[in-house]
């Protein structure tokens, strides 16, 4: 049903009431004047019978009986009444509008009856009058002369003339009433306007808070009543101000610590429907929505692990945590703490769940497993190698000068590995505390010396292997650069070349300058790597071949040598293989650490 506006709930009622109280005020009008009319024309009739009368009587005493007639006919003429005289006996004897009354008897009317009886005969109900011509009121008044009824006079007054004024004045009263009611008809409006007024202010303040217009205020109305609302609604506009204020300053902190938490936040409620997504939890899961607060979890979060965690949360009763892997490429590991979201009864409500990549950790926690192994084996492959040999010669050995030199040069092999291995950890770790200092002394040195030393270095393992060496770089490249520790990385990974390129096989050393760095490559075309190691090549002790490695007298520390020394460098290294074609190392370094100076003069 439709609502109507308080306006129009008020005018109809005010105007009904109006317009009875003129309908009640017109129909009293009206009846007055009609009563004022006939008693006027009561009082006129009766005062012509009087005038009848007392003609009758001056002309009995005068001794005359026709001086009465002339006067009366005069007197009906100018009154615009018909008078008749009748007798006792009922027969008219004189009537103003007929020269001849003969056989015309009036006794059996009422009017006459009641004046013969004594009493004033007025009939004010319009009716046929004498002669049936004309409507007319009557009036019958008895003549006396001494205690005795010697006519009656009857007055007739045509009704028409009177209906005429009548109809005039229930006109003006029709009209009067019709003005005072579209005076009313306005009144009421304005009135009904007044009235809810207040109420439509009210009402348009009340959509203005319901907006969140907090700051406006209501005039406090003429009325007590109105003014203690409109009071009411202030104080509840202004406490609601200062609480949403709360709520809004509380809501903006929680996104800006949301919004800086490295963890991801993702909450849900009891239906599984994402209420609070975090840009750190969003970028985790993966989600792709615009708009993902109110959509079910599984639209939002693709895991299903993931989702049967969300799950266990919601019906358990503790906190759990658990780690999930998001496959992609590459996996990620995330550590997930879950705990039940609850209301001021502890009722669950829903969960939250606290999100962590790991991967990096979990990354480094397997590395230095690995490393702490490796190592170990490393390290315990010469020390029991040469224990062994010692407690050879210890047993004896030692009487045959033959053994003794060959286990002695075995020792002396393997004391050469651990030497190695500790000097490579040990260059290791001084780069790494370099690396995270960067303090690395660096100098403008030109790139194609470094090349030439390194090359220099290994020039005899390339002879004895018959690798030839080649070397692309322009003169006038100049790099910012650390140049010992650069040249031991380009000679780690020139040695590598030479170790498992095939005899009587090439090795490039090639130098690129780009726009925003710098490429040192060195490609081989030896055996080549698998792809699933070029991702822990650079790893400590990780070896592909370790039968090979070790025979051909590598540390495995040579990679994440060179890993660290480009890295110091604010570089990076990238490794391209195709088993059984070869291998292209490069090292990456940043255009900044790079410039240019004219070739010299040949």
């Amino acid at each position: 049903m439709a609502k109507k506006r308080l306006l129009w709930q008020f005018y109809p009622a005010y105007l009904a009431i109006a317009l009875a109280v003129l309908a009640v005020l017109g129909w009293y009008a009206a009846r007055t004047v009609e009563t004022a009319l006939l008693d006027s024309a009561g009082q006129r009739m009766l005062a012509a019978a009087q005038a009848v009368d007392r003609a009758i009587g001056a002309s009995i005493q005068e001794g005359s009986t026709d001086n009465w007639s002339v006067a009366v006919r005069e007197l009906a003429r100018t009154g615009g009444l018909r008078i008749t005289v009748i007798e006792p006996t009922g027969d008219v004897v004189f009537d103003s509008e007929r020269e001849s009354t003969e056989a015309e008897n009036l006794g059996d009317r009422g009017d006459v009856r009641a004046a013969l009886a004594g009493e004033l005969g007025l009939n004010t109900t319009p009716r046929l009058g004498t002669g049936g011509d004309k409507t007319s009121l009557l009036l019958s008044r008895a003549v006396q002369r001494n205690g005795t009824v010697v006519a009656v006079v009857r007055v007739a007054l045509p009704w028409a003339p009177v209906q005429q004024v009548l109809n005039r004045a229930q006109r003006a009263i029709a009209l009067v009433a019709l003005l005072l009611a579209a005076a009313a008809a306005i009144a009421c409006l304005i009135v009904s306007r007044r009235a809810s007024r207040p109420f439509e202010e009210m009402r348009g303040v009340a959509e203005r808070f319901a907006r969140g217009e907090l700051g406006h205020r209501l005039q406090a109305p003429a009325s007590e009543e109105m003014a203690g609302l409109a009071g009411a609604l202030n104080e509840m506009a202004r406490q609601l101000e200062d609480r949403l204020g709360t709520i809004v300053q509380q809501s903006n902190e929680q996104q800006a610590v949301l919004a800086s938490m490295v963890e991801g936040v993702l909450a849900v409620d009891s239906e599984e429907r994402v209420i609070t997504l975090n840009k750190a939890a969003a970028e985790l899961v993966g989600n792709t929505l615009t708009d993902p607060l109110g959509r079910k979890f599984h639209e939002v979060v693709r895991n299903l692990d993931l989702r049967r965690f969300a799950a266990r949360v919601l019906v358990g009763e503790r906190p759990i945590d658990d780690d999930v892997i998001l496959h992609g490429d590459p996996d990620r590991v995330l550590q997930v703490r879950g705990a039940a979201l609850r209301d001021s009864a502890g009722q669950s409500i829903g969960a939250v769940l606290v999100l962590s990549d790991v991967t990096h950790f979990r990354r480094l926690e397997n590395i230095r497993r690995d490393f702490v192994a490796n190592v170990s084996h490393e390290l315990k492959t010469p020390i029991t190698s040469i224990k062994g040999f010692v407690e050879t010669l210890l047993d004896g050995a030692l009487e045959n000068p033959d053994d003794a030199q060959r286990f002695l040069r075995i020792v002396a092999t393997q004391a050469d590995r651990l030497n190695a291995i500790i000097e490579d950890l040990l260059s290791l770790s001084k780069i790494e505390q370099s690396e995270r200092a960067a303090d690395l002394a660096v100098e403008d040195v030109r790139l194609a010396d470094v090349l030439v030393a390194v090359v220099h270095d290994c020039e005899s393992n390339a002879q004895e292997r018959r690798i030839a060496v080649r070397v692309s770089c322009g003169d006038e490249i100049v790099a910012r650069i650390n140049s010992p520790l650069l040249e031991q990385a380009v000679s780690n990974l020139l040695d590598n070349a030479i170790k498992y390129s095939e005899h009587a096989g090439e090795v490039y050393i090639a130098v690129e300058q780009g726009r925003t760095e710098l490429i040192i490559s060195v490609s081989d075309q030896g055996c080549g790597i698998d792809a699933e190691h070029l991702p822990r090549l650079f790893e400590r002790f990780y070896r592909v071949d370790r039968a090979r490695s070790r025979k051909l007298g590598g540390t495995g520390l040579g990679l994440a040598i060179v890993k660290h020394i480009v890295q110091a460098h604010q570089g990076h290294v990238t490794v391209d293989s195709t088993p059984g074609e070869g291998s292209t190392f490069r090292i990456h370094l940043p255009i900044s650490r790079v410039s240019s100076v004219p070739r010299p003069a040949a």
